[in-house]
């Protein structure tokens, strides 16, 4: 299926109109009939909202071969996630992380459970350490700042 058919299809399974799905994102309802009867593609931003809204992963959205709709949806979240709290940097280096880490896998033996546990544990470990870490260097330059 085509990201346009794909698109169709979970909004029509979650029973919402263009209209209704349009608003959920911030875009037109012109703007999502575009995407669903051509080959054109929303920006990265809009695709993660759409595929939120529709509770699919980007991956299952934008591989045409792909038929899991959960396909990396939690590598979605935790770069959204990590998006929202620290910005564009911030998304750029969880999807880094979690590349990085997913090239520790090709060969394994580890089974899927087990490789979820890692990935679910790296991503508490980074969002934590980001925080801890804006929180110590944004002090120190509000101290600075009063002096």
């Amino acid at each position: 299926m085509t990201f346009g058919e794909k698109l169709k299809a979970a909004r029509i399974a979650l029973n919402l109109s263009q209209i209704e799905l349009g608003e959920k994102v911030g875009i037109s309802e012109r703007s999502l009939y575009t995407y669903e009867q051509t080959d054109a593609r929303p920006r990265q931003n809009v695709l993660v909202k759409l595929a939120e809204a529709l509770k699919v992963s980007v991956h299952y959205l934008v591989d045409d071969g792909e038929t899991d709709t959960q396909k990396d949806i939690d590598r979605d979240y935790f770069v959204t996630l990590a998006r929202e709290k620290h910005g564009s940097k911030g998304a750029k280096e969880a999807a880094d992380v979690i590349s990085r880490a997913t090239a520790l896998f090709a060969g394994g033996d580890l089974d899927a459970e087990d490789k979820e546990v890692f990935m679910q544990s790296l991503m508490e470990v980074y969002l934590d350490s980001k925080a801890e870490a804006s929180e110590k260097f944004s002090s120190r330059r509000r101290v600075s700042r009063k002096q």
